[in-house]
């Protein structure tokens, strides 16, 4: 059974949808800033919009899609930001962006203290979004939330929008696994379309040095395991199953590459995630500048003993 509507909803049917004059902005303006404020809150909780959904909205502009979600705009600097969940939201309402239309440039910034999306396009339709948005947030564990189209007007006020920092930013490999067509939010699919998505990035990210050349091979295997995973964004919002390290070796490389991912996690470059069932691994932010040195140089950092 489909919940009740919210009462944004109910003024935007009301107002008559995306096509609302413009002197019923104001007030659905003020509604959805209440819905953000309700998402935001909600989504700190174990189960998040049981009882009121978390809402998304979503616009159409002349130079393409626009959205906003109630999630920290920190999350276009740092992917470590949010928590898992948010992070979640915004990859399932990036997709649903791509899927509503045939996107080039994103880009992000803010909207009441909240996250804004832009994706440039021509011939876009905001009210297909809500209806992507619910096959692509399906796959998110302990979340009911609903996007809905609103008239341009409404997210006027969408300011400082700017790319996400970094190549390999989490947002920017949403938008390649969606443009893929894949579910940035399902960790199946992104599973399904990783090898596309780091060709792309790569392709669009000259390496500085080439860890396949390394002449050491407990170095080259890690070096090579955090260039993947910095080429997947793999930096606290998307990790990864630990035994997915050894991923692309073979022979006596595969069984040295769970050696090497032990010894990553006991230095801290890696850590570890343990609210899922199973041992999942990401990069450890905070240890940035030692993940990079060791990619683009071979610089071991203190602390850390390769097999």
């Amino acid at each position: 059974m489909r919940p009740t509507l919210s009462g944004i909803e109910e003024a935007l049917a009301e107002a008559g949808g995306v096509d609302a004059p413009r002197e019923r902005a104001g007030r659905l303006r003020s509604l959805l800033a209440r819905e953000l404020e309700h998402g935001a809150a909600e989504l700190l909780l174990a189960r998040s919009g049981y009882e009121h959904p978390v809402i998304v909205a979503a616009a159409a502009r002349a130079d393409g899609l626009i959205a906003v979600a109630p999630v920290k705009p920190g999350l276009r600097a740092d992917p470590d930001a949010v928590e898992e969940r948010a992070w979640l939201l915004v990859a399932a309402l990036l997709g649903a962006l791509v899927e509503a239309s045939s996107p080039g440039e994103l880009t992000a910034g803010l909207f009441d203290g909240h996250l804004a999306l832009h994706v440039a396009a021509r011939d876009t339709d905001a009210e297909l979004v809500p209806l992507a948005f619910e096959e692509q947030v399906a796959p998110v564990d302990r979340l009911r939330a609903r996007a809905i189209a609103v008239p341009a007007g409404v997210l006027e006020d969408v300011a400082d929008l700017r790319a996400p920092i970094g190549a390999a930013h989490p947002l920017l490999v949403a938008l390649e696994v969606a443009r893929l067509g894949g579910r940035p939010a399902d960790p199946a699919s992104l599973a399904e379309h990783e090898d596309a998505v780091l060709a792309v990035l790569e392709a669009a990210q000259p390496a500085v040095s080439r860890p396949h050349d390394d002449p050491d091979p407990s170095r080259r295997v890690a070096r090579r395991i955090l260039q993947r995973l910095d080429g997947m964004g793999k930096w606290g919002g998307y990790h990864t199953d630990f035994s997915h390290l050894a991923r692309g070796f073979a022979g006596n490389d595969r069984a040295l590459a769970d050696e090497v991912g032990e010894a990553l996690l006991l230095a801290g470059l890696l850590a570890e995630k343990p609210s899922v069932g199973q041992r999942h691994v990401f990069l450890n932010p905070r240890r940035a500048a030692d993940i990079r040195g060791l990619i683009e140089r071979g610089d071991v950092p203190a602390g850390l003993s390769l097999p």
